[in-house]
């Protein structure tokens, strides 16, 4: 899991596979503690990045769903601080949303 979440971002990624464990992305410039994992259903993470300010978490919650043979992925994110919002939101896209596209479309069509 760790190698193909490094893979996807293009850095390191050292994750926990526990609730209370904590992950630690980009060299920790994003890091943060699982607080709920149930396999194949849902991922609760508080959250944060290294230039907010002390003690401030935020919380990512990624929902999977079986729709049929495909699966539904509902991102949530809450509790951003106003003034990294924007670059929050834009990190998303170009990290996570837009290489998942990429890799899952290169897996389409081999």
């Amino acid at each position: 899991m760790k190698k193909k979440h490094g893979s996807l971002i293009g850095s390191t990624a050292k994750i926990s596979r526990k609730v209370g464990g904590k992950f630690s992305l980009y060299g920790g410039d994003i890091s943060g503690d699982n607080l709920e994992l149930i396999p194949d259903q849902k991922i609760v993470q508080s959250w944060r990045s290294s230039d907010w300010d002390k003690g401030i978490y935020s919380k990512a919650t990624f929902n999977l769903e079986a729709v049929g043979d495909k699966t539904k992925l509902t991102f949530t994110h809450t509790g951003v601080p106003a003034e990294h919002y924007e670059d929050i939101k834009q990190g998303w896209k170009d990290y996570y949303w837009l290489p998942m596209k990429q890799m899952l479309l290169s897996v389409i069509e081999t």
